[in-house]
């Protein structure tokens, strides 16, 4: 594997619409959600390990998720978790990534992904990311992965790519659409030129860090003026000076909807954002009436198409529901339709004004 290859991976989001699994103290990607005996972020690390070598695997989380990565990833050295003082969206993420790897090797090359997506083609996978890295070693160019759409999700964003490819498998972007709605989203699909935004971004360190003076120049500069305490016992403290003054946006809206140098890869390796109970229920094992459940003593009569995710020691029977989650865990219960899955943000914020912070 090549030295000047790294991976940083994003872990520092609560992922709140997987509730009440996942809580701010302990969010969705340190959780094994499908039930396949590995947690989201051991699965990124399991499969980024095959791309650069494993010592250059970092993650970039929240100080308070500092010693669930330590447990959750205990080959992962410990220099290797940058701890983020408080949460500032994926620019500034990047950021402190992108400037630290510069002061250990010029020559980085570095993929930036978030901990908590799902991919089910191990071997696809990798190769779009050899693609990927390959592309950005011989050109100034920030490069993010395209997922080829399989139905007119509303919940993604979407990228508009030129329909003749500049390198094998690499096209010119035109345009990000956010959230599309689904008349808008079916448009996109029936064009042929647009993809799911996977938010999987490879680049040279030198050419995001100039992207970002560019046009992101207000996180830029403070990062600038404290590199000189970068991998050095100053660290830490430069970084609790930097973050409070920070802009808090994404690198997608800050960097990669402004600068031209911007390609994408369609691809294809069963991706999913796992975003909501919906998303997960697509990935699980069903059972002949569509039911996805994990826990060892569940007990189905009746029901369909559910998605059901309880202890192994509690015996649940589930009767005469269609389409529902059901989600148990020790101080909460989750029951709601499917179809208001959109709404279970909203849901939490509910709880938190009736009920305080102890169940978020």
């Amino acid at each position: 594997m090549n030295q000047n290859h790294y991976v940083a991976i994003m872990a520092g989001g609560i992922g709140s619409r997987f509730w009440p699994m996942s809580r701010s103290r302990y969010p969705k990607q340190f959780l094994d959600i499908l039930g396949l005996g590995r947690t989201l972020i051991q699965q990124s690390y399991d499969r980024y390990s095959q791309v650069v070598p494993p010592e250059n695997v970092f993650v970039v989380t929240s100080a308070e998720y500092v010693s669930i990565v330590k447990e959750q990833l205990p080959d992962l050295p410990a220099e290797n978790i940058l701890a983020e003082p408080s949460r500032k969206n994926t620019a500034a993420c990047i950021a402190y990534i992108a400037f630290k790897l510069q002061t250990i090797n010029p020559d980085a090359v570095m993929i930036a992904a978030p901990a908590d997506h799902l991919v089910t083609e191990t071997t696809k996978f990798v190769t779009t990311a050899q693609t990927a890295l390959q592309f950005v070693e011989q050109n100034n160019a920030l490069v993010t992965i395209g997922i080829k759409p399989s139905h007119p999700n509303t919940g993604y964003g979407y990228i508009q790519h030129e329909m003749t490819a500049v390198a094998p498998e690499v096209f010119n972007v035109k345009t990000f659409t956010e959230k599309p709605s689904e008349e808008i989203a079916r448009a996109f699909i029936a064009s042929g030129d647009f993809l799911w935004n996977a938010g999987i971004f490879t680049w040279k360190v030198s050419a995001i860090l100039g992207a970002l003076e560019k046009h992101l120049s207000e996180v830029f500069e403070v990062f600038a003026a404290e590199r000189s305490h970068f991998n050095t016992v100053g660290e830490q403290k430069a970084i609790e000076k930097i973050y409070p003054l920070c802009t808090n946006t994404s690198i997608d809206v800050g960097v990669m909807e402004k600068a031209s140098n911007v390609y994408v890869i369609p691809a294809d390796f069963g991706w999913s954002d796992l975003g909501t109970w919906n998303s997960a229920w697509d990935n699980m094992e069903k059972d002949y009436f569509g039911n996805a459940v994990v826990g060892k003593q569940v007990m189905v009569v009746d029901a369909n198409n559910c998605v059901v995710h309880v202890p192994d020691n509690k015996l649940v029977l589930l009767q005469g529901l269609r389409d529902y989650i059901i989600v148990d865990t020790p101080d909460a219960l989750l029951i709601c339709k499917k179809e208001k899955e959109q709404q279970i943000k909203e849901y939490v914020a509910e709880v938190k004004r009736n009920m305080g912070d102890q169940y978020l």
